[in-house]
């Protein structure tokens, strides 16, 4: 069974220890591509570097909504020099979080069509973090006129998830699709098309069962992919070979 781990933060002072057997633990589990993800300019340089090491890691840069305040034009210049890099197959994550409100909502509505233009200048796919703000998300993508959209361990109902897949935005699915009581993120899971759906460990956050209040490493897909699959009435193999093709489709990896 072959997966794709559309997102994780590979740099993440979590791995610093073991990244090495990290990386091997999970081609042993058949993960054949991850992107790792930048969250400030020091993680994308990071990103980017792990991108040229490991020859199935892929990066993603961008100011996280976290420190939207941040995306400053020197920032925003760096990034579009380290997007030229061939390893680079998106920008993210970027968005609205207002959940946390770590950052004020201006600087993040800011931040968030800066990266929006960026990712359709160099006709790269977005990623979107999006955390209690689901309308407004949908609102500014629409306004800016997106190239293509992934929604990041997407938390939304099946309302919205249907209205995500109906605009051609990808939707990704992560460790908290196999909770018990993650009732929506279920329905989501049944009911959005499957040419839609990707599947992410977000690690070393968000761990699977039965790894919750552990670290999360790659290797777990396959729980979040079983998960799915229960859910859809269908076999574990489907989910993974749909979800590794739409990975590769909406990354263009097989052009990397």
């Amino acid at each position: 069974m072959e997966l794709f781990d559309s997102h994780l933060h590979l740099d993440d002072q979590a791995f610093d220890a073991d990244r090495e057997v990290v990386v091997s633990r999970a081609r042993a589990a058949g993960i054949v591509g991850m992107v790792t993800i930048g969250t400030n300019l020091g993680s994308c340089r990071a990103a980017v570097a792990l991108a040229e090491q490991y020859h199935d890691v892929f990066a993603a840069v961008a100011i996280h909504p976290h420190e939207a305040q941040q995306a400053t034009d020197d920032a925003i210049a760096e990034l579009n020099t380290l997007a030229a890099h061939p390893r680079v197959v998106a920008i993210g994550e970027t968005g609205l979080d207002f959940v946390r409100a770590k950052a004020p909502r201006e600087a993040q509505y800011e931040a968030f069509r800066r990266h929006i233009r960026l990712s359709r200048d160099l006709n790269l796919p977005l990623i979107v973090h999006c955390r209690e703000a689901y309308a407004e998300v949908l609102e500014t993508l629409a306004e800016e006129k997106t190239v293509a959209v992934i929604m990041h361990a997407f938390s939304g109902s099946a309302g919205v998830a249907r209205t995500c897949a109906a605009h051609g935005y990808m939707i990704a699915l992560g460790g908290p699709v196999t909770y018990k009581n993650a009732r929506n993120a279920a329905e989501v899971a049944r009911t959005i098309p499957e040419d839609a759906l990707l599947v992410e460990t977000d690690a070393p956050v968000l761990p699977p069962e039965p790894y919750r209040g552990r670290r999360n490493e790659p290797a777990h897909l396959r729980y979040i992919v079983e998960r799915i699959a229960e859910l859809r009435g269908t076999a574990s193999d489907v989910i993974a070979s749909a979800t590794t093709k739409n990975a590769a489709r909406v990354y263009h990896v097989g052009e990397k």
